[in-house]
């Protein structure tokens, strides 16, 4: 996939949720993953021409985990002129030393979150944007009901009353496919996740999961990406009048 594109279906979401307004001052989260530093590609390129003026930053919340060498996300924040802050915490050695979590996903992403919004706060954001792509959302709705028993994903957009900040997720019509390709085409650098439940989740399960389905259901994803769409999930923007 080419910058092109990616921008096409960036603004494809951004223009169909409104997620951007005039003025918006807009935090990326940055993990050192393919899917964040897409996202920042992505929205760097469109805000030179982007009908509705943007400003960006960039945060990553560093989980203390060490072996994260973020110098090259630096730099890149820097040849494009995005702010770029990371905060440093000791959310790693809380969930595994102190509390010694077998399964702290949930609770880490809690943490890390709340980290983000007041960092974006104390920055002066209105919006953080995170890099949820098309497998995000499809893996999401399938976590809920394999787990839960009800039909549901996140909103390509969430606001947040309690930190007066709007969550946006401007890759959510993006394959991931297209990511891995734009991470090689464009030779992304990306960090290495440090932390060791990575590959040992529920979610990599689903994920698994659905690329069998795809394999012996061609088109599988694209038709659950749709009923996600289409499905009326509470929280999610009502359609519009035709």
């Amino acid at each position: 996939m080419d910058l092109q594109r990616l921008m096409s279906l960036t603004r494809q979401a951004l223009d169909k949720y409104h997620m951007i307004e005039d003025g918006d001052h807009i935090a990326i989260g940055i993990s050192g993953g393919k899917d964040s530093l897409t996202l920042l590609y992505a929205l760097h390129g469109l805000q030179r021409f982007y009908p509705k003026h943007f400003e960006l930053s960039a945060i990553t919340v560093d989980l203390g985990l060490g072996n994260l060498d973020l110098e090259p996300i630096r730099r890149l924040c820097s040849d494009f002129s995005v702010p770029y802050t990371v905060i440093p915490t000791e959310i790693g050695n809380i969930l595994f030393q102190v509390r010694e979590e077998s399964n702290p996903c949930s609770l880490c992403a809690k943490m890390r979150k709340g980290a983000l919004n007041e960092k974006a706060k104390e920055l002066g954001c209105n919006k953080v944007a995170y890099a949820h792509h098309r497998e995000d959302l499809i893996e999401t709705m399938l976590m809920s009901l394999i787990y839960e028993g009800r039909f549901h994903a996140f909103s390509p957009f969430t606001y947040l009353d309690r930190m007066d900040l709007t969550v946006i997720r401007p890759l959510m019509m993006v394959p991931e496919a297209d990511v891995i390709g734009f991470q090689r085409k464009y030779e992304l650098p990306v960090c290495k996740n440090p932390c060791p439940m990575d590959g040992h989740t529920k979610r990599e399960y689903v994920k698994n999961l659905t690329k069998q389905l795809e394999r012996e259901n061609p088109g599988v994803k694209s038709r659950l990406f749709r009923a996600v769409l289409e499905g009326n999930i509470p929280g999610w923007p009502q359609k519009e009048e035709k």
